[in-house]
């Protein structure tokens, strides 16, 4: 299809935020383990509503939560989504984008949404690197800052098992010898397995987690569409967590219907797999929520057919009621398009007591929601393996008064003194957060 200039992209954008209706619920209506689910309200267009990429301007910092104070650990970086700390101390950070696709050329919305990303801060070149940070001084700086590997391919998701690095590329996992005391990585990655990544790779992100006895891998793919409108021969493999045992390479789906899982993490009473997931979206600006779940093995939720267990998208077809029957609903709703990412508990000490055992979980925040939801970080606390209570803001203050994005919160972890780590791919900063000081 012809090219708009960008003036055309922007009154288009402008446009479909004018056809969008605003939300008739508060945004905390579609929180918990029972969310208020109004009936869709889809539209001719989709609701448009960009907080513009700004960055931070000087001497502002997110607002931290009461008893909390934030500094900036590491900043200048290159979009950094995600983060790992490895137990040698180190912090990686995925420097990543989306991977550009010169051959693709899809439709009207595909055109349009890459516009819009692009307004959000997020439609940038990717570094395709990893970044290793190590140590703090006196000013929650980051005392040592190097590559420690280049030449990936949109990777995200890191796990290290042993003395070998695992890497999810957005096309396959790949691994690198890894030595605390080495510097740089130059030897090629070898491919342990390939991931779905046709275009235009709709949901690119995938997380990689290692199991706690180092024997199998975990790895998120997220759909190629919002609803499957695509064909669902082009999702195969996608919308899923793959299981992959590490002795033979095989790769199996561990729970699928998941329509862009991101966040996995090991909950420490249980002991379960949990992940946070992206819901769909053209239903109104009241759905559907964002959410995070304990993840069973063989579980279907619902994607595309149904969201929230037996709630039927009635977009999609053919209609198939006979997975609708078995879709499992999620344990916690996160808010309707908060685009709730990261995810980590907290088994350390050095925050206040009442974070034990609860999830952080970074909100990127909406950009197709009126009014705005996310862009902040929350907790959600636990007690006996699930969640106990409502959701607390602990970061904040990412969207100016001008409405305006400073940052956007992607990937949170808890460094080896136990603060929390939090990536801000449009602050380009990885905020760490600790006790504040008394006076």
């Amino acid at each position: 299809m012809s090219r708009l200039p960008r003036q055309g992209a922007l009154l288009l954008a402008l446009g479909l935020a004018a056809c969008g209706g605003a939300a008739s619920l508060p945004e905390r209506a579609g929180y918990g383990p029972d969310p208020t689910l109004p009936a869709p309200s889809p539209g001719l267009l989709p609701t448009v509503n960009i907080a513009r990429a700004a960055g931070w301007p000087p001497g502002h910092v997110p607002l931290a939560a009461a008893g909390l104070e934030v500094r900036a650990y590491a900043t200048g970086l290159e979009h950094p989504r995600w983060i790992r700390v490895l137990p040698d101390g180190s912090v990686l950070v995925a420097e990543t984008a989306a991977p550009e696709f010169a051959d693709w050329s899809g439709g009207w919305k595909d055109w349009a949404a890459k516009h819009v990303m692009r307004a959000a801060g997020s439609a940038v070149r990717s570094a395709d690197r990893i970044t290793r940070l190590r140590g703090v001084d006196a000013a929650g700086r980051a005392v040592e800052r190097s590559v420690l590997v280049r030449g990936l391919h949109s990777p995200f998701g890191m796990a290290l098992v042993g003395e070998t690095l695992y890497v999810a590329n957005t096309d396959a996992v790949v691994h690198f010898p890894y030595r605390s005391d080495a510097g740089e990585i130059t030897v090629p990655g070898t491919r342990l397995v390939a991931l779905p990544a046709e275009p235009p790779d709709y949901h690119w992100t995938r997380d990689l987690l290692a199991s706690p006895d180092g024997t199998r891998l975990y790895v998120s793919v997220g759909s190629n569409s919002n609803i499957g409108e695509r064909g669902l021969e082009t999702e195969a493999g996608r919308a899923a967590i793959h299981e992959i045992d590490l002795a033979s390479g095989r790769m199996r789906p561990y729970a699928t219907g998941l329509r862009n899982p991101n966040g996995l993490a090991w909950e420490p009473a249980r002991g379960a797999l949990w992940a946070t997931v992206n819901e769909r979206d053209e239903l109104g600006s009241d759905l559907v929520p964002d959410y995070m779940t304990a993840v069973r093995d063989g579980g279907f939720y619902g994607w595309p057919y149904s969201y929230f267990g037996a709630h039927v998208d009635e977009r999609v077809r053919p209609a198939r009621p006979d997975l609708v029957a078995r879709a499992l609903v999620p344990d916690y709703a996160l808010g309707a398009h908060t685009a709730s990412l990261g995810l980590a508990f907290y088994t350390a000490a050095a925050l206040p007591a009442h974070y034990a055992g609860g999830a952080f979980v970074a909100q990127h925040g909406s950009w197709n929601r009126t009014p705005r939801s996310g862009y902040k970080v929350i907790f959600v606390p636990f007690a006996g393996g699930r969640p106990a209570g409502p959701a607390e803001d602990v970061l904040s203050g990412f969207v100016g008064p001008d409405g305006q994005a400073y940052g956007r919160p992607v990937g949170v972890a808890i460094d080896s003194s136990g603060a929390l780590l939090v990536a801000d791919d449009v602050g380009n900063t990885i905020w760490r957060i600790t006790p504040a000081v008394r006076p």
